[in-house]
């Protein structure tokens, strides 16, 4: 087992870490959950999508990274460097995928909890699955879940860079305003307002924007499912009251914070993105997951840490052995 980060220590010494840690590692070799394999007798949900264009948004207009070298370059650690301020982005378009998942039996009309996933087209096929599976074994409610994907590009200087690593309620804020409007219109999905019964996933930086949803707006969302988590300093621009970006999260603000009604279901591969850098690069992900979870547990928040041995960045075996279960967990109590 790792070395426990300075954040962590410092906890336990205080006394304000509960004595069991809801913990868990597993290891390889990783299996398909059983709700993974495809059955003829059950019933499927349906799947449809549409397309948002950045015409068509007042909170993201678009930008897109510039193509030169400059935004290229990356230190010793293998973070991006930023490029000079006229040069770092562009005013440029971009056509985002919205997908929908409906279960069976929905009647349109119906107030039905929620699932936003980030980067949709990624877990269209796995998110599926698992909640025919889970629906049809009454293991969750029948929760219907737009995924949508990001405007394009990552990191710093990225349209996907600014709606998922900006610390803010900016991209819940666009998900409430722009795109769940234009599912009830289009396809007459309406969405619980009780917050108990919206949920938000994602992977890297998807994750962070999912923490952020609920973060910043947990009128809206009080469930997330977080795999490989960019909890690491990767915002842009960047705010002076977060200057370290998500790995502020752990530093202070969780820490600083009265405990908000969030349930956190987090992942990290222990070979994840730079997971031998040093804690003054701000940009291990292992590392930045365990202060994740150790910041949640000293506020006695209601969470689950799973570390994968052996696995890497946002990882597709971890993921489809998992994902049932945490799906499960976070809709564990939910009243239906």
């Amino acid at each position: 087992m790792r070395k426990r980060p300075a954040i962590i220590l410092a906890l336990l010494l205080a006394g304000t870490v509960p004595a069991q840690a809801d913990t868990r590692h597993i290891a390889l070799p990783y299996h398909d959950a059983p709700e993974r394999t495809a059955r003829a007798d059950i019933p499927h949900g349906t799947i449809r999508s549409f397309i948002l264009r950045s015409a068509d948004s007042r909170i993201y207009p678009g930008i897109r990274q510039l193509d030169t070298a400059t935004t290229r370059r990356r230190d010793a650690y293998g973070n991006r460097l930023a490029a000079p301020a006229d040069q770092q982005s562009e005013p440029g378009p971009y056509r985002r995928e919205v997908f929908v998942y409906t279960p069976a039996g929905y009647r349109p009309g119906t107030a039905a909890p929620l699932l936003v996933v980030q980067d949709g087209r990624d877990y269209v096929a796995r998110v599926a699955a698992a909640l025919d599976g889970l629906i049809a074994a009454h293991r969750v409610p029948s929760i219907v879940v737009v995924l949508i994907q990001s405007g394009g590009g990552d990191a710093q200087g990225s349209e996907r860079g600014l709606e998922y690593d900006t610390m803010s309620g900016r991209y819940a804020e666009f998900v409430e305003q722009e795109v769940l409007p234009q599912v009830t219109r289009l396809y007459g999905v309406r969405f619980t307002r009780d917050p108990e019964g919206r949920a938000t996933m994602g992977g890297s930086s998807g994750a962070a924007a999912a923490f952020a949803m609920a973060w910043y707006h947990p009128e809206w969302y009080r469930k997330v499912l977080s795999y490989s988590g960019t909890f690491v300093n990767q915002a842009a621009p960047v705010d002076p009251r977060t200057p370290h970006g998500a790995w502020d999260y752990a530093t202070h603000l969780i820490p600083e914070t009265t405990r908000k009604p969030i349930r956190v279901w987090m992942e990290v591969g222990a070979h994840d993105l730079h997971w031998q850098d040093p804690e003054g690069t701000f940009h291990n992900w292992p590392l930045a997951n365990d202060r994740m979870a150790a910041a949640l547990e000293a506020r006695r928040y209601d969470y689950r840490y799973v570390v994968a041995a052996d696995a890497g960045h946002v990882d597709g075996d971890v993921i489809m052995q998992t994902l049932p279960d945490a799906l499960a967990w976070l809709w564990r109590d939910y009243r239906r």
